[in-house]
């Protein structure tokens, strides 16, 4: 997707509230089945239970990748939404610390934008499934914002 595909894909998301299409523009958010809405001006990222985003069946416990792949697209979709990055920015560095097992159910996530410069932005991220209060898993990154 060119830089102006994207960008029209935003601006016609923003004006309707349905970010169905821009999920779906995107090749790793559609393949994990993840979703994105605002409510009350907060974006809200779920990634949908799908038994193919599952990495220990014997468990059964979500893939760290899967969710380390989802935190990276919440950090992603924040920041573009964050009005100031007008093209998709790019991951300088990014550390996850697992500290739950990601059960078969759905996960939420949410990205905080420590510091956003004009290039480079840092963000703080959260993934939990019932309670918000207890993570399965949190990560810090830095993007370069072209």
């Amino acid at each position: 997707m060119t830089h102006e595909e994207m960008k029209h894909c935003w601006e016609t998301a923003r004006a309707s509230g349905d970010y169905h299409a821009l999920m779906q523009a995107i090749p790793y958010a559609r393949t994990i089945g993840m979703t994105m809405e605002e409510v009350d001006g907060q974006l809200r990222f779920t990634l949908p239970f799908r038994q193919s985003n599952i990495g220990n069946v014997l468990l059964p416990a979500l893939h760290g990748g899967v969710i380390g792949g989802f935190l990276e697209n919440v950090a992603i979709f924040t920041l573009l939404a964050s009005h100031e990055t007008r093209s998709v920015p790019k991951v300088v560095d990014f550390s996850i610390d697992y500290l739950r097992s990601g059960r078969p159910q759905d996960l939420s996530g949410r990205c905080e934008i420590v510091r956003q410069g004009k290039r480079v932005a840092n963000v703080q991220l959260m993934a939990w499934q019932d309670d918000p209060d207890k993570p399965i898993a949190s990560a810090r990154a830095h993007f370069l914002l072209a």
